[in-house]
């Protein structure tokens, strides 16, 4: 028999990250958000691109504030709704063939709660090189930051019009709001790994 919370799970998404979890989800965007940046400036990977990856880890994630803000980024990007619409629903038939990779490796490492593992992203270093890799890397790692934060955020505003993600509570909202104050740290965390020269990924 599945149980109520179970059933919400397969029908708003997966259970939502902990307060523990949203702090190396942020460290780890931080550490990869430059080989995002760095792969669209060189043309290395399209800004379309970048938000097919990211609708894909937003549909595992379901989180509807970033759903609705990059959807509006994908159209400006040049995605046509008809696409949106199929990513958002987890079909991905309309993919380009050289980006399905891409996109699958997003939707496992969203699905993995940001632990992929070795193999696959050897596949994506074979498939797209080490710098496209990275790029792709900090693609995922930064709409999962949004995914993280967005949902409490979000569910804690709608909460006042009777709109709440029925994954959340009041607490959890609270939680992960003051949860922000570890931020600083987490800066300063990952700046120190950086010089350090820490691997971006581990398995």
């Amino acid at each position: 028999m599945i149980k109520k919370n179970e059933k919400l799970g397969m029908e708003f998404g997966r259970k939502l990250y902990s307060v523990r979890e949203s702090y190396w989800i942020f460290y780890n965007g931080i550490r990869t958000i430059k080989y995002m940046i760095k792969c669209e400036k060189n043309n290395e990977i399209s800004s379309i691109f970048i938000e097919r990856v990211m609708l894909a880890v937003t549909e595992v994630n379901k989180c509807a504030i970033c759903s609705y803000a990059h959807s509006k980024k994908a159209l400006d990007a040049g995605m046509s709704n008809e696409e949106i619409q199929s990513m958002l629903s987890g079909i991905i038939d309309t993919i380009p063939s050289d980006e399905i990779a891409a996109v699958m490796f997003a939707q496992h490492y969203a699905d993995s709660r940001g632990n992929p593992t070795r193999e696959a992203w050897q596949r994506i270093v074979d498939v797209y090189g080490i710098s496209r890799a990275r790029g792709i890397l900090g693609a995922i790692r930064t709409i999962m930051i949004g995914n993280t934060y967005g949902i409490p955020w979000s569910s804690f505003f709608n909460r006042f019009r009777g709109k709440p993600d029925p994954r959340s509570s009041l607490f959890y909202e609270l939680s992960m709001i003051l949860g922000g104050i570890l931020i600083p740290v987490c800066f300063i965390h990952a700046l120190i790994s950086d010089l350090l020269g820490k691997p971006i990924i581990s398995f």
